[in-house]
């Protein structure tokens, strides 16, 4: 196959699992914000969401003030915003239409009726009276193409390039969502474990100034140290609400219910997301696809970076939650954001048109 028409076949199938993937974390950001909180915590939400896409600072050059609103609008249709659903949407398009001839009729014309509702949606005030609606019709468009696909087309390169793209999106994409709830989480705890300490040396003080004999076997350092922080083995105490939001975000509430028949803690999500190979979109399951295609497009410059992608899967399916929450979730998560960057550059540079061209 002409690396060109892989190059449009793969980031057709990335586009559209982005425009989905931002919908679903808007989706559950839009959900938790509901929920009773105080103001600076919902803020924080929203700013961590546009941190984790990497667009705070593109964020920050197109609006003076952060609010649910604003955040929704710039990272669904604004046109200096090149992540948007609209801008991934029409990309998505754009490079199905370059390569017509390798997909069925009815892979085209999802991806162009996909692209025309999207203009409906665009023009009117649907996205502003219904915003939950629009990110399940970007959802539901998504599920749509990926099973037209399997429905419809051979199992042949164009077919396994589709796949490896959709596969390699939603892998960086699970792991921005688990990352951005558990940061959240972390500031949360760090926010209470300072309030109680300033409280607790407040009591002491005055105590020292009433009772200055009296002996404290306790002081402020030593609290500090036992105050809650993001431990996910510990389960602290995070609200049932906010973790079945990320369940539902990707599409694993049920699941999680059946796996584990029990509460929603924090290191059973990671575990789910992360190493279950049975749950489509966790880290091991997407790797794993990734490998399978990567094998039936091999070509004789790909043995090193389909090492390199056996490599990361290897590390996952052999790997147990308590090391990974041992050495930290952010840092693990980090180093895989970067491996995932480098597993496509090296994807590009073996089967692609090089980024330069």
């Amino acid at each position: 196959m002409l690396s060109r028409t892989a190059d449009h076949l793969f980031w057709m199938a990335r586009y559209t699992e982005r425009a989905e993937n931002i919908a679903r974390m808007l989706d559950v950001h839009l959900q938790t914000g509901m929920l009773p909180q105080p103001a600076e915590d919902v803020e924080q939400g929203w700013r961590a969401l546009l941190g984790i896409s990497e667009l705070q600072e593109a964020y920050d050059k197109r609006h003076k003030t952060l609010t649910p609103k604003n955040v929704i609008d710039f990272m669904v249709r604004d046109p200096e915003n090149s992540s948007s659903v609209s801008a991934c949407l029409t990309q998505a398009r754009e490079n199905a239409r370059a390569v017509r001839g390798a997909l069925t009729t009815e892979a085209w014309e999802i991806q162009n009726a996909t692209w025309l509702k999207m203009q409906t949606y665009l023009k009117t005030n649907s996205l502003e009276q219904n915003p939950a609606e629009f990110f399940e019709w970007v959802k539901h468009r998504s599920h749509l193409s990926r099973g037209v696909t399997i429905g419809t087309m051979l199992k042949d390169e164009a077919f396994h390039f589709i796949r490896l793209g959709t596969f390699l999106e939603r892998a960086d994409n699970t792991a921005r969502i688990i990352d951005v709830r558990f940061h959240n989480a972390k500031d949360k705890h760090q926010k209470q474990a300072q309030s109680q300490t300033q409280t607790l040396a407040q009591m002491q003080a005055q105590m020292q100034d009433t009772a200055p004999d009296l002996n404290l076997d306790q002081d402020p350092e030593q609290t500090r140290e036992q105050a809650p922080t993001l431990d996910a083995k510990a389960e602290p105490q995070i609200d049932f609400y906010y973790w079945a939001a990320i369940l539902r975000s990707v599409s694993a509430f049920e699941i999680y219910r059946k796996v584990y028949r029990d509460v929603i803690t924090p290191a059973r999500v990671a575990d789910l997301l992360i190493l279950r190979t049975d749950m489509p979109r966790s880290l091991a399951a997407c790797l794993e696809e990734v490998v399978n295609n990567l094998r039936h497009v091999s070509n004789n410059a790909s043995a090193d970076t389909e090492r390199f992608a056996g490599k990361l899967h290897a590390e996952l399916k052999f790997s147990s939650i308590d090391e990974i929450l041992d050495a930290g979730l952010h840092d693990y998560l980090t180093l895989f954001f970067d491996r995932i960057f480098d597993l496509g550059n090296r994807i590009s540079r073996d089967f692609l048109v090089p980024l330069a061209a």
